[in-house]
């Protein structure tokens, strides 16, 4: 039996690189009817039926995976930002960090069109980076006028599989372009009228860039919390995660409890007082959602 991984799904057919190359695999009825739907990313066992054909015959374990989009064993995924059109919507960036923190994989954080941007712009990326940074994430400020840059990134997907994430219009497809020039992925203009940009990735594929794999994708199209409890909501915000275990009642949600840790953190200032508010708000989603039957 050949072994391989799942590098693009399209039409129906699933195509698995292996050592000997690429093929164009069906799955096998059997997923079907054990509700196993395989997915890029996904490392298979699949049996060759001609020169480049096949039949997924086994999906092995998972690490961990996504729905929309729909890819599995993620190490990092890199969300993008720009520094305007569109301009940095930080409670989008959060939730994109609450989702990725549940599902435990690395977040990186770009910016770019710093080139773009006027110098009141710089200087609040420049305070968002440093934000982040002292939260422990590592921000990256992008101009296409400062192609050096190029060297300090490739070097983050080296034997990795990496996604892009980011609201559609801030360049994820320009920016794999800019990586490899080779790959020639579609872009899009921003709309005026809208402010943002059209979707011009239409399926997952995995792209070898920088000794890795970088999945461009049609983007995260649902951002909800559905899958997240309200105990669960505050360890995926670090800075909280640091503080929690000092509240004095256990299960503290740090939101109206007394002598809760996070909250003296914030009024301390040690915690930035927009990401708590947007845990308040993420909370209180949460808590409000409607119940799944």
């Amino acid at each position: 039996m050949a072994v391989g991984r799942i590098i693009k799904a399209l039409s129906g057919f699933y195509y698995v690189q292996s050592n000997e190359g690429v093929y164009a695999c069906k799955g096998r009825g059997v997923f079907r009817n054990k509700n196993i739907t395989p997915l890029v990313g996904d490392d298979v066992e699949f049996e060759v039926r001609n020169e480049d054909e096949g039949y997924i015959m086994k999906v092995k374990d998972r690490s961990n995976e996504l729905i929309r989009p729909p890819i599995a064993n993620i190490d990092q995924v890199c969300i993008v930002n720009a520094a305007n059109s569109p301009e940095l919507n930080p409670l989008l960036l959060d939730r994109f960090l609450v989702l990725i923190e549940a599902k435990h994989i690395q977040p990186i954080i770009f910016i770019t069109k710093m080139d773009l941007a006027t110098q009141e712009e710089i200087d609040r990326m420049k305070e968002y980076q440093s934000i982040y940074q002292n939260i422990g994430y590592e921000v990256k400020l992008l101009s296409s006028k400062e192609p050096e840059w190029i060297s300090e990134v490739i070097p983050y997907f080296k034997n990795k599989v990496s996604v892009f994430a980011g609201q559609s219009g801030v360049g994820k497809s320009s920016l794999l372009n800019t990586l490899d020039p080779n790959l020639y992925l579609e872009t899009a203009e921003i709309s005026k009228s809208l402010g943002r940009g059209k979707h011009t990735t239409r399926h997952v594929e995995l792209l070898p860039i920088g000794e890795g794999l970088v999945a461009d994708t049609p983007g995260f199209s649902v951002l909800e919390f559905s899958d997240l409890e309200a105990e669960d909501l505050g360890p995926c915000f670090p800075e909280i995660r640091l503080h929690m275990s000092d509240c004095k009642f256990r299960g503290c949600l740090h939101d109206k409890e007394p002598k809760c840790a996070v909250k003296a953190a914030v009024n301390d200032g040690v915690i930035a007082e927009f990401r708590y508010q947007h845990y308040l708000r993420f909370l209180e989603e949460i808590k409000t959602r409607k119940p799944r039957y």
